[in-house]
């Protein structure tokens, strides 16, 4: 028998409704042998998270205000989830001890990873799978860090009991027990832990879409489905802004090479976005993966004479931009100039003193700013296979009328980035598309 791992998110438990849809997919497949519940997310646009009321509620008892009314919001949403599914379940007891432990002071990862443990209970009495607290086997070290090591071999010796289980995402403990949340989405990294300590076939991650698209549905309407990627198109895509999933939070199944399989839990007969090793052949149709991009960047753009034979400029550079705790995102450069491209997020506040540290580190003959910065990537394995990829996209920007500001590709070939005017940025996008996707 093969191993599944499906992982659930706070759309596909929002209720009772969608929660009958989870166990209709689970039971559809006795390969699906592990489950990964997220909290209840939202069944409306006005309806709140699980998961940030309870942080809510850490927040009341960290301020000395009654919390005993919010939390009988979420007590109730739980009460009734288990009424509508029919279950026996008494769910008293649980929400007692969450409650009486908020009330004493328990840490805001304690609290609000309540979500997903609660959430974990329900779905397990309702398969009729054992239930598996990840505290017990999701580790970090005493300063907070994931302990790769001691994990798996938890997973491993635990599993091994367990022919089918449910545990919840999300949150793990430190060694004197005290629970350890990951990021928010951190259901998506659980996931993945579990998948590759029992060495799973696939992970399958269910969301409310049906996959990856070539681009944002916000820009393009009719953007097409991606079939197939690899690891380093998701992350070429997800770090330039595409986040049905974020790289990071499949990094164990990529380290271990298990493919992710992406589906939605409102329309399970599809086959979603499957995402495999960077080894694996090109199948999919066309000469691109994907395009996506971002606004909100600015240009610092260095001028000195004769730079190219200054050893050190560029690292002393960089230690300018280092020196004010400040990330940048790409460097291109010429003989005589360089520019470095950095978030306005990261520049808040610290435009001037990066300025300052450049013209004393660095002595230039001349800095400029150039704000309002958008950045584009193009992605895809088989542009590296076909002559003319260039040539065609600044075509199609220049046909549209859009001023290139920037220019960078990586060594691999595997995507081109192109900096516009944020004012362009949809047009620019959408020329691209037009191109490249039939």
């Amino acid at each position: 028998m093969s191993i599944k791992i499906a992982k659930f998110g706070g759309s596909s438990l929002a209720d009772a409704t969608q929660i009958r849809k989870v166990k209709a997919i689970v039971l559809s497949d006795p390969d699906r042998r592990y489950i990964i519940p997220s909290a209840p997310g939202k069944r409306s646009e006005k309806d709140q998270k699980i998961t940030d009321l309870l942080y809510l509620c850490h927040e009341h008892v960290r301020q000395g205000v009654a919390f005993g009314e919010l939390f009988a919001i979420i007590a109730e949403r739980y009460r009734e989830i288990v009424q509508d599914l029919g279950l026996s379940l008494d769910m008293q007891p649980h929400l007692e001890e969450v409650r009486e432990n908020i009330a004493d002071g328990a840490t805001a990862d304690y609290t609000a990873s309540r979500g997903e443990y609660l959430n974990g209970i329900i779905l397990a009495d309702m398969l009729g799978y054992d239930f598996v607290d990840a505290a017990e086997i999701i580790h970090f070290d005493q300063r907070g860090r994931f302990d790769q090591k001691q994990t798996h071999e938890a997973i491993r010796d635990r599993l091994k009991k367990h022919e089918r289980a449910v545990i919840p995402g999300f949150y793990g403990s430190r060694p004197d027990g005290r629970v350890k949340t990951f990021s928010r989405g951190g259901s998506d990294i659980t996931g993945a832990i579990i998948a590759r300590g029992v060495s799973a076939d696939i992970y399958e991650n269910w969301t409310d879409v049906d996959g990856l698209l070539m681009a944002d549905p916000r820009i393009i309407a009719e953007a097409k489905h991606i079939e197939k990627l690899t690891y380093r198109e998701l992350r070429e895509l997800a770090y330039m802004g595409a986040t049905v999933l974020h790289d990071e939070a499949i990094f164990p199944v990529r380290q271990a090479g298990i493919p992710v399989n992406i589906r939605n839990t409102n329309s399970p007969e599809r086959p979603g976005t499957i995402i495999v090793q960077d080894a694996a052949p090109i199948t999919h149709k066309g000469i691109i993966t994907g395009i996506a991009g971002r606004k909100d960047f600015t240009a610092i753009s260095i001028e000195k004479a004769l730079m190219n034979g200054q050893v050190g400029f560029a690292r002393r550079l960089l230690e300018a931009v280092e020196k004010n705790d400040i990330n940048f995102e790409h460097m291109p450069s010429g003989i005589d100039t360089i520019s470095v491209i950095i978030a306005d997020s990261e520049l808040e506040g610290k435009l001037e003193s990066v300025l300052e540290d450049i013209e004393h580190d660095v002595k230039p003959d001349s800095v400029e700013v150039d704000p309002d910065l958008a950045l584009i990537a193009t992605v895809g394995r088989g542009m590296a296979q076909t002559p003319g990829m260039a040539a065609r996209l600044f075509r199609a920007l220049a046909d549209a009328n859009v001023n290139i500001r920037m220019i960078d590709q990586g060594s691999s070939e595997l995507n081109i980035i192109v900096g516009v005017n944020a004012a362009d940025f949809e047009l620019a996008l959408r020329s691209i598309y037009d191109e490249f996707v039939e």
